[in-house]
């Protein structure tokens, strides 16, 4: 797949923007002024960045306990701390995917000499292209995870289709984890949210809790099913941030049972 070339620091940046809501310093002046105004209106998402990162782990580390070895990481923005193949540890393969030319820069110079982890471009909106790439990495005899996180609300069309295409081509005992931010709490917010990011690199697109549960169609989803971040088997029970507000930022992680 050809890659892009070059990157315009003027044009916020949804990458650039994650890492500044996580508090990270890989971001430009037109970033921090696009998500301090995503900030005006939705002020808890650097909560539910934090809350997607450890989601992240927890998804990892249940998934090895499970006896997967490889992952498929669609979208994985730029590299942080407790990356995927950091949690999944050094037996593991991963293949990390996204259409972000620093995301692409920074992943391959710090990866550069770890075998067992491949750096692909790729589109989200091209599933079949990015699964061309990762079997040249990946077994797909053998149970794959596909990770899908904070990303497919970056997909303004159905995305459906492209998770099934996905999960369509994982064997008996893959898995899907997914984790998508819903409108369901603050449905007023998400058109002031999606004007901001038509100005940015990708443009987010707000949905229903229904509709982000649909996603998980024909997957077995494992306990506790589709929940807000900080409840998918939580390493701090007691830490539960917007407890009863309702659905927020969903997540969930599903196993394809036999045919």
């Amino acid at each position: 797949m050809a890659e892009p070339v070059s990157f315009d620091p003027n044009i916020p940046n949804v990458a650039r923007m994650y890492d500044y809501f996580l508090g990270g310093k890989d971001n430009f002046p037109a970033d921090r002024a696009a998500a301090e105004k995503v900030l005006e209106i939705v002020p808890h998402i650097p909560v539910g960045a934090r809350e997607n990162r450890a989601f992240l782990g927890r998804a990892v580390r249940f998934l090895r306990a499970q006896g997967i070895h490889q992952f498929l990481d669609i979208g994985t923005g730029l590299p942080t701390r407790n990356n995927v193949h950091e949690v999944a540890g050094p037996d593991a393969r991963v293949v990390y995917v996204d259409n972000d030319p620093q995301v692409l820069a920074h992943a391959r110079a710090l990866l550069e000499d770890t075998p067992q982890v491949r750096i692909v471009h790729g589109d989200l909106r091209r599933p079949e292209d990015i699964l061309a790439e990762a079997r040249t990495h990946l077994d797909f005899s053998r149970p794959v995870a596909v990770l899908l996180l904070a990303i497919v609300h970056f997909v303004q069309d159905d995305p459906a289709p492209i998770v099934a295409t996905l999960t369509g081509a994982l064997p008996q005992g893959g898995y899907l984890a997914l984790s998508h931010v819903c409108s369901d709490l603050q449905p007023e917010a998400a058109p002031g949210v999606e004007r901001i990011y038509q100005g940015a690199s990708a443009q987010f697109t707000a949905r229903r809790s229904s509709e982000i549960v649909s996603l998980f169609a024909g997957l077995d989803l494992v306990e506790p099913g589709v929940v807000n971040l900080p409840e998918w088997r939580s390493d701090n029970p007691d830490f539960t941030p917007f407890k009863d507000v309702g659905p927020y930022f969903l997540c969930g992680v599903a196993r394809k049972p036999a045919r």
